[in-house]
């Protein structure tokens, strides 16, 4: 088993912390006092889309490392 760079671990935490920080936004804007606010609407439908781009953003990080270890 290969040893991994800590480094390259560490630059993914804030990607972590933001899908952490969506989730939770997410759950409180599906609170019944902003129901009628269409700009909940759009923000809980960009929820996933942009949780989808933090994977792929995640995904092209951890591919350079692995070559770059190669």
């Amino acid at each position: 088993m290969k040893a991994h760079s800590k480094r390259k671990e560490l630059i993914m935490l804030p990607l972590l912390l933001v899908t952490i920080a969506l989730c939770i936004g997410g759950h409180y804007i599906l609170q019944p006092n902003y129901q009628d606010s269409n700009v909940a609407e759009y923000a809980l439908a960009a929820l996933p889309f942009l949780m989808f781009a933090i994977v792929l953003i995640a995904i092209k990080i951890a591919i350079k490392a692995d070559k770059h270890e190669q």
